[in-house]
């Protein structure tokens, strides 16, 4: 089976270090390169540092919140693909979420393998968008 997500720079931004490296092991394993942040300053740092293609995004995050450290990526000439993934459930995050640009919203537990999955095709469609 191939790697999904070869040749693809992922930022995982979460304040959860278990979580982190479990996100960041399984986007590894599918080939991504990946780069981690633990807070929101630290996150809209390393999207500068890395220009990942993709950005996995806690939205209750110290120093910065995930939407902060969104409205800093959608500002972007090419914004990555942003995936916030939360356990707060309420919808006005949501829709707050949306209304930034946000590609795609999942909530707490979120398995590996779905999150790959939602990468993975946002990416695809991203690349079909850009070479049409």
């Amino acid at each position: 089976m191939d790697a999904r997500l070869s040749g693809y720079t992922i930022l995982i931004v979460d304040d959860d270090p278990d979580i982190l490296e479990s996100m960041e092991l399984a986007m590894r394993a599918e080939g991504a390169t990946t780069a981690v942040a633990e807070d929101g300053t630290e996150a809209v740092q390393e999207n500068e540092r890395v220009n990942p293609d993709a950005v996995i995004l806690d939205m209750m995050l110290p120093k910065r919140s995930g939407f902060l450290v969104l409205e800093e990526l959608t500002k972007m000439e090419v914004p990555p693909v942003v995936i916030m993934v939360t356990a707060n459930e309420g919808k006005r995050h949501m829709a707050y979420a949306q209304s930034l640009g946000v590609s795609e919203y999942l909530y707490k537990p979120v398995s590996l393998d779905r999150l790959i999955n939602r990468v993975s095709v946002l990416l695809e469609e991203r690349a079909s968008q850009t070479h049409e």
